[in-house]
Formats: structure tokens, C-alpha cells, sequence
């Protein structure tokens, strides 16, 4: 499981020497105007190094993301390696997109179908669920639906199965 940790030297080295980097330039640099007295550093280099600093930031934190979701997916794959009836993840992913997007708090506007895989109360029963569907965590909500699939095939789901 990846940590924050393993990404805070990357950005407290970015976040500390990209902004004294560019404060030393501007004082060494003939980009400083002088005003009576006091010298005044021209803000145009500074925001290109600030700029760029966001864009380091934006960069990491994108990689960070999608490096989390990649071991979620490889957790989820690992989790769920022997369904019941055979049914793969892949194939109760397919439903959940078409039935909910995938949202596993989803609910019908009628309020009768809920959760990812848009239980109604008697099927998440009948596959052993208690309470709400879209209120029950999602991993046991992946696995009512593999047991309904190895019970029925695609049949609970018409249109997404």
C-alpha cells in the first residue's frame, strides 16, 4: 500500500529550492529596478519559477493519484481472485459501470434500486444483505452481486448484463 510519505521529499525539495532558486537569480540578475533608495524586484521572473513550481506540484500530485488508484486495482483484482460462481471482476466492473457508473452510494430516482449494482431490497436480501445497498461497503456489494451473478448469470441486469 502506498503511503503520502513516500512522495514528501520530491515536493518539500521542489517547495524549498525551486522559490530560493529563483530569488537568488533575480538578485544576481539585471532584472531589479532601482526606485529611489530601494530596489524593487520585477515580479515577470518570479512568476514564470512560480509557474513552473505549480506545475511541478500539479505533476506529482497527478502521479501520486494515479499510481493510488493502480495498487486500489490490483488490491480489488487480489481481493476478489476467486468469486463465487466463477464470475470475473471484470465482468461485475462492466455492470456497475452501466448500472450506477460505478458509484457504489448510488440510488434510482424512484428509490427502489440501489447501490452499484442497483440492488432492490428483496434481491440484496435473497443474496444474504442486510439494510441499505448503497449504504453497505463496497466490497460487499461486489460480493452479493457475484453471488446473485453465480445464482442467475446476467439476468438480474437486463440491460447491463
Amino acid at each position: 500500500m502506498l503511503t503520502k510519505r513516500t512522495h514528501i521529499l520530491p515536493v518539500l525539495f521542489v517547495a524549498l529550492v525551486l522559490p530560493a532558486t529563483a530569488l537568488a537569480a533575480n538578485g544576481s540578475g539585471g532584472d531589479n529596478v532601482a526606485v529611489g533608495h530601494a530596489e524593487v524586484v520585477r515580479i515577470a521572473p518570479l512568476q514564470r519559477s512560480i509557474d513552473h513550481f505549480h506545475h511541478v506540484i500539479d505533476t506529482v500530485t497527478h502521479q501520486i493519484r494515479v499510481e493510488h488508484r493502480a495498487a486500489v486495482r490490483k488490491q480489488r483484482r487480489e481481493m476478489f481472485a476467486t468469486l463465487p460462481g466463477g464470475v470475473t471482476i471484470a465482468t461485475l466492473e462492466s455492470i456497475a459501470a452501466c448500472e450506477s457508473g460505478g458509484d457504489p452510494t448510488a440510488v434510482s430516482s424512484d428509490g427502489t434500486y440501489r447501490g452499484k449494482y442497483q440492488f432492490d431490497f428483496g434481491t440484496w436480501e435473497s443474496v444474504g444483505g442486510s439494510g441499505d445497498p448503497a449504504a453497505a461497503p463496497e466490497a460487499e456489494q461486489d460480493y452479493r452481486a457475484a453471488l446473485l451473478y453465480a445464482r442467475s448469470g446476467s439476468s438480474p441486469w437486463p440491460v447491463c448484463g
